[in-house]
């Protein structure tokens, strides 16, 4: 069985085609079956994403070339920029795998994010697309490595230098209470 390992540039000739998902496509080590039919291996580096077009070859000199492959997504659109940017911060919000274009949205089907984006005044429609979403925040050029940690506890001092019990209003109008006899520590009760 060949095993395609070497990045190598997208001019070399190849002698092997296939076509894969986005998911297949960052997937570090799998079998796959080429447009020929001959079972091959792959082996990249563990969380970065083969490119469409990009190719890799054996020890042999075989080359393979990536191609990615059309898939059923969602496209929201709209005309309007600050719409547009609305929509981005929602389905930021929902960690999804996003490629974002043009004041075009386009992310694998997700019914229930199509919805919510037509009640925000988009249009959504279905299509078949080669899909590459954005790589996010924690992902560098060189390494690929998620280093963002899921645990969301976060400490939000408020020092103050006098002590007695006074409210604090959120940023969504919601009023806090902080006892400030114990400085950077805010009560997590609302009233």
């Amino acid at each position: 069985m060949l095993h395609f390992t070497k990045p190598v540039s997208v001019e070399s000739h190849a002698n092997h085609r296939v076509y894969l998902t986005y998911h297949q496509r960052v997937k570090a080590r799998q079998r796959i079956v080429t447009e020929a039919g001959v079972s091959a291996g792959v082996l990249h580096e563990r969380g970065s994403l083969l490119k469409d077009g990009q190719k890799l070859s054996d020890d042999n000199g075989e080359v393979l070339e990536i191609l990615a492959k059309d898939e059923l997504v969602s496209v929201a659109s709209t005309s309007s920029s600050l719409l547009f940017s609305r929509a981005c911060y929602h389905v930021g919000n929902r960690h999804a795998e996003v490629q974002i274009e043009e004041l075009e949205l386009i992310y694998l089907q997700d019914h229930v994010m199509d919805q919510m984006l037509r009640q925000l005044g988009l249009q959504v429609v279905d299509a078949r697309r080669k899909f590459t979403p954005e790589n996010g925040a924690y992902v560098s050029a060189h390494h690929h490595h998620h280093h963002h940690d899921h645990d969301h506890d976060h400490d939000h001092d408020h020092d103050h230098d006098h002590d007695h019990d006074h409210d604090h209003n959120d940023r969504n109008g919601l009023r806090t209470h902080e006892k400030s006899s114990e400085p950077g520590q805010l009560a997590k009760t609302l009233k």
